[in-house]
């Protein structure tokens, strides 16, 4: 149902608020770029320290600014099953093609406690949901078991898996098949994991670089894996600095740079030190972006 590449979209900020204007501006430069889709008020979007106002607000603008050209996977995950609940129907109401869930952090539920969560979630929305396993994060890794037990939630459709395990990955799409889109959830392993199966990405680099990741995920889908490995190892530079901290703080700076936003972050995170934001801006430079 999803495939190619979903930018994961940044929150643009200024003075404090959500500037709207950034927002659609962004929204809309992805989609003449070329992007397969959207994904606002994920990791990306700071939406740990969005108000439930903001991330109502983010997900309307997005999905108003996309107007049905590409789809919109709205970020509506949370710890409390009751407040994804909450969040992803008001995704669906507000025209979410998908929503996409993280897996509950801070818990640490057991895998039968994860199913739970979201077969919980899969029952009170009608919505195809993508589960986001990023252990990284969460404190917890969604075993790939659990994910072949979630084959039979219907609405359960793709999984992003962000846990950098190749062997994981690889038990994953045995175990699943085609019934659930594996998208990679690292930029640098797309390449690897659409070679194994995998049908795109849901991205970083693709708010600075949509069309260029958007040309690898196309050319995996096509089975033109050299055309897709002159794009990875073109990028893969850039892919690397974007995470020399925390993300978002890169791909903030990055936006700045090239005009798109400011870098503005929300505490605790904070604004690139010198010297990482001079590494950053060489490989932009390397990359033809500014």
């Amino acid at each position: 149902m999803f495939h190619g590449a979903f930018s994961a979209l940044v929150t643009p900020f200024r003075d404090g608020a959500i500037d709207e204007k950034a927002l659609r501006e962004l929204v809309e430069w992805q989609i003449q770029s070329g992007i397969d889709g959207l994904v606002p008020c994920g990791s990306t979007g700071e939406s740990a320290t969005l108000s439930h106002a903001e991330h109502e607000q983010v997900i309307k603008v997005v999905i108003d600014q996309a107007r049905r050209r590409v789809p919109v996977v709205a970020g509506t995950g949370s710890n409390s099953t009751a407040e994804a609940i909450r969040l992803t129907t008001y995704a669906r109401e507000a025209g979410a093609d998908g929503a996409l869930l993280i897996s509950p952090y801070y818990n640490k539920p057991t895998q039968d406690g994860i199913y739970r969560h979201y077969k919980a979630i899969a029952s009170a929305v009608d919505l195809p949901l993508i589960v986001y396993n990023i252990p990284g994060r969460t404190g917890s890794n969604i075993a790939p078991e659990t994910f072949a037990r979630m084959c039979d939630i219907r609405n359960v459709v793709g999984i992003k898996e962000a846990s950098g395990s190749m062997d994981q990955c690889s038990d994953i799409l045995k175990l699943c098949g085609e019934r659930l889109t594996m998208l990679a959830g690292d930029d640098s392993l797309t390449l690897p994991l659409m070679a194994m199966g995998a049908k795109g990405v849901i991205s970083v680099i693709t708010n600075i670089m949509p069309r260029e990741m958007h040309e690898l995920a196309a050319a995996g889908l096509e089975g033109d894996f050299a055309r897709a490995r002159d794009l990875h190892f073109r990028m893969l530079p850039l892919m690397r600095a974007l995470f020399i901290e925390t993300n978002p703080i890169p791909i903030k700076q990055a936006c700045a740079l090239m005009g798109k936003c400011s870098n503005e972050v929300r505490m605790p995170l904070v604004p690139m030190t010198p010297p990482a934001a001079e590494k950053l801006r060489a490989a932009m430079k390397t990359a033809g972006l500014i």
